[in-house]
C-alpha cells in the first residue's frame, strides 16, 4: 500500500545561495491536516499548494503546475547509504515524502488520490537542481551527482483540493496509457535531449517543456 509517510511544511530562513531572499527549502514533518488547493499563477498566486508553506524563488519555483513536490522514502534511504549521511524528511525539500509508490516512475498526467478528504493531485513534471539545494546540502558537485542519477521526484498539480495528514493512503485513479515518465523527463531535459521529441504531445506537462520538445521536433 502507497502512504504519505511525511506531510512537510517550510520553517523559512535566509537563503544560502542568495542571501536577498528567504528560501522555504528546509521542510519539517508536521503532524496536524494541512489544506491543499490550486495556488494560482507563479508570480502572483500563494506560492505552494499547502496551506502554511513558503516559496522563496518565485521565479523558478510554485505555481499550479509544482503545487506539491513528492520524493520518495525509498530514494532517500538509497542517498543516504551513497552519501553516508542521515537525511531526514522534507531534506530534498519535498512536501510529501512518500512510501511504496514509485515517484520518478509516475507516468505524467497521473492522478493520485491522498487521504480520504477529496485530494486529487496530477503528476506534472520533475524537479531539476538548483543552487539552493547544493548550498543547503553542502555537496560539491551536487547538481551533477543529482543529475546523472536521475531520480528527481515529481511535482504535481492540484485537480481537487482537500485536506491531507501524515499516513494517508496514496492511490493512483488514473494512469494514461503512454510511457512518458517523471523519469524519462527529466532524462530529456537535462540528459538525453534526443529524447524531447516524445514529451511534444503530452499536455498534462506544463507549457515551458511542452515548448522546449516542440522547438526539438521542429
Amino acid at each position: 500500500m502507497a502512504t504519505l509517510s511525511a506531510l512537510n511544511l517550510a520553517h523559512p530562513h535566509t537563503n544560502p545561495a542568495a542571501t536577498s531572499r528567504p528560501t522555504g527549502i528546509n521542510k519539517v514533518p508536521t503532524t496536524e491536516p494541512v489544506a491543499i488547493a490550486a495556488p494560482g499563477s507563479r508570480r502572483t498566486g500563494a506560492g505552494s499548494g499547502l496551506a502554511g508553506d513558503t516559496i522563496g524563488d518565485r521565479k523558478h519555483h510554485g505555481g499550479d503546475d509544482q503545487a506539491v513536490y513528492a520524493y520518495a522514502r525509498e530514494d532517500l534511504d538509497a542517498w543516504e547509504q551513497r552519501l553516508g549521511r542521515e537525511l531526514t524528511a522534507g531534506m530534498f525539500g519535498e512536501n510529501f515524502t512518500t512510501e511504496g509508490i514509485d515517484v520518478t516512475g509516475a507516468r505524467i498526467g497521473e492522478r493520485w488520490q491522498v487521504g480520504d478528504d477529496g485530494l486529487i493531485l496530477e503528476v506534472t513534471s520533475p524537479r531539476t537542481p538548483c543552487r539552493t539545494f547544493v548550498k543547503w546540502l553542502g555537496i560539491d558537485g551536487w547538481i551533477k551527482t543529482f543529475t546523472a542519477a536521475a531520480v528527481p521526484g515529481a511535482y504535481l498539480r492540484v485537480i481537487s483540493p482537500g485536506t491531507a495528514r501524515a499516513g494517508d493512503r496514496i492511490v493512483v485513479t488514473d494512469r494514461p496509457d503512454h510511457d512518458v515518465t517523471v523519469g524519462l523527463v527529466f532524462r530529456a531535459m537535462l540528459i538525453e535531449p534526443e529524447l524531447l521529441p516524445r514529451l511534444a504531445d503530452i499536455d498534462a506537462l506544463p507549457e515551458r517543456i511542452r515548448e522546449l520538445a516542440t522547438r526539438r521536433v521542429g
